[in-house]
């Protein structure tokens, strides 16, 4: 199975912590973030992920070489930036022949089996896509979908003023080829605002109480640290 793993963000944020490294790669208990990505997917079936680069790309590619946890990387560097959904354009090629594949935004930390993610897809027909949402005590900050009962998705908003739930798009995703029916040819593009609005109706959501953790802030990374430290 492949992945697409998105992390070439800037990460500005986070201030002083990602002046001098990417975000994917801060430390989180001795190990970069993106060690834990790798592990994850890996303990998932994947064997082949595509990662697209940008903030200080040397460092993302010098990680991946070492093929940690086993994985092989094809990079995508992007001198500009061409959005989620232009990543996913970008990617079209390696995913060529794949029943489904992950689509994974590396900032995030999590404690979470995708194998799971994998059965709920299975279940429901494999529908061209499935996100994990979470519950969010901040619903106007995230992308927030509406589920029926078995988990069809009958709405969905970006950043919402006026949320009509409070489950949020983790960032975690697994698609079927059949996703690229709705992402754009134009860049950049970008998977919330651009894609996930087509797909109410077509997409699904796993609901998870598995820790998910987005480290966009120096408060939310702090907290990941602190968690990851107390459970070593």
């Amino acid at each position: 199975m492949k992945a697409i793993v998105l992390a070439a963000g800037i990460g500005s944020r986070l201030g002083e912590l990602t002046k001098n490294a990417p975000k994917c790669l801060l430390p989180v208990a001795g190990r970069p973030l993106l060690d834990y990505w790798c592990e994850t997917l890996a303990n998932a079936g994947v064997t082949d992920v595509y990662i697209n680069t940008h903030h200080h790309a040397e460092q993302v590619r010098a990680f991946i070489a070492t093929k940690p946890h086993g994985l092989n990387f094809v990079e995508g560097y992007e001198p500009t930036l061409l959005g989620s959904a232009g990543t996913l354009r970008a990617a079209y090629e390696f995913l060529s022949g794949e029943e489904s594949f992950f689509i994974i935004y590396a900032d995030n930390y999590v404690e979470l089996d995708l194998n799971r993610l994998k059965s709920f897809h299975k279940s429901s027909g494999f529908p061209p896509l499935v996100l994990v949402a979470y519950p969010t005590n901040e619903p106007t900050r995230c992308g927030i979908l509406e589920m029926e009962e078995q988990g069809r998705v009958i709405s969905f908003e970006e950043k919402p003023a006026h949320p009509k739930t409070n489950f949020a798009n983790s960032g975690i995703h697994v698609a079927t080829p059949q996703l690229y029916d709705w992402v754009p040819m134009t860049q950049p593009s970008d998977i919330g605002f651009h894609v996930l609005p087509k797909l109410v109706g077509k997409m699904y959501g796993y609901v998870t109480d598995e820790y998910i953790q987005d480290i966009g802030t120096p408060e939310a990374y702090a907290a990941v640290r602190a968690r990851r430290e107390r459970n070593s």
